[in-house]
């Protein structure tokens, strides 16, 4: 049915926005993509990831999980990312990766790589919706095609009705307070839709 290349690009503390990405490969694969899942480089220091039972846990659990490179990038057709918000803001982890792909973009290897992305935090309004917006910043220098899911299903409203990425929001004991499957693997369909229709022509 497709013939597109995902990437599904994520950091992950304690394991809320891997599942995300679990849920996008789902969804992107019923849509007959090949996929990758793959983690940002870690850059806490090991004392910072110890002192967090929940944090240590989940690095240990994903370490076979591979480390995204520039030629997953150039590989790709569509991107997903999904990541927590810092402050409104993506984590220093995955801006680190971004700020690596300056050769690409030089070369106008990014140039219309359909992309979308998701997000976290701990409460309803915690700046999900900014840490999306602050991630497509990026993407509109690198010349990529933003799918946001829109209202485009119903099930964006049963996920909490974020129009720029599926967002959720995580309680103190690490869990997802909003259903978001259906609304993250209908953004994945939709993101490949619209790459399948950019390599058509």
């Amino acid at each position: 049915m497709s013939n597109v290349k995902l990437a599904i690009i994520y950091y992950s503390s304690t394991g809320t926005n891997y599942k995300l990405a679990q849920m996008a490969e789902a969804g992107a694969k019923e849509a007959g993509a090949e996929v990758r899942v793959l983690k940002v480089q870690e850059l806490a220091p090991e004392g910072a990831i110890a002192s967090n039972p929940a944090w240590k846990a989940h690095v240990d659990a994903t370490r076979d999980v591979p480390t995204v490179s520039l030629e997953d990038l150039e590989w790709a057709d569509a991107i997903i990312f999904s990541v927590p918000t810092r402050f409104g803001n993506m984590p220093a982890q995955m801006k680190q990766f971004l700020d690596t792909t300056g050769g690409l973009w030089f070369q106008g290897k990014l140039a219309n790589k359909v992309v979308s992305a998701m997000s976290s935090a701990q409460n309803p309004h915690g700046g999900q919706e900014a840490t999306i917006l602050s991630l497509y910043t990026t993407m509109y220098h690198w010349g990529a095609i933003v799918a946001a899911p829109g209202y485009t299903d119903p099930v964006i409203f049963g996920a909490g009705g974020n129009p720029y990425g599926t967002s959720v929001t995580v309680d103190q004991n690490g869990n997802m307070v909003e259903n978001v499957e259906a609304a993250v693997k209908h953004q994945a369909k939709r993101t490949i839709q619209i790459a399948s229709l950019v390599k058509q022509g």
